[in-house]
């Protein structure tokens, strides 16, 4: 059985296919261990932890664009957990992932703001003097 399942953080975009296979996650065709820095990891491992090591059944190939570091970790590991759900069918870890963190299953909505004329930012303005 094959799914594929995608995470969004901002402005980056996780794309992942779970397939049944020896445990294998690699992200970008690169082994997850070699993620830097290891926070980001940390991160996108999580569903794992959360699923009990459920990696030995299953092979999870990310390919993960846009964003930085700290945004492709949250969508990669939402994503993930998606995948992990779909393919286990599993109400219970569903449940598991929501009790968790609800960000696991949801993804993030919120963008930065575009910049407007006026201002060095999106709500900042340019000081004005009298002097």
């Amino acid at each position: 059985m094959v799914t594929n399942t995608s995470g969004k953080k901002k402005t980056a975009i996780a794309r992942a296919t779970v397939t049944d296979g020896e445990g294998r996650v690699r992200i970008n065709s690169k082994p997850v261990e070699l993620v830097e820095p290891e926070m980001a990891r940390l991160k996108m491992l999580e569903p794992f932890r959360i699923a009990d090591d459920e990696r030995e059944e299953v092979d999870v190939e990310v390919s993960v664009s846009g964003g930085g570091t700290t945004g492709q970790a949250d969508a990669v590991r939402t994503a993930i957990a998606r995948g992990l759900v779909q393919y286990m069918g599993d109400a219970e870890l569903r449940d598991a992932f929501m009790e968790f963190d609800r960000s696991l299953l949801v993804n993030d909505v919120r963008q930065s703001e575009p910049k407007k004329w006026g201002g060095p930012g999106a709500r900042a303005r340019y000081q004005k003097s009298y002097r």
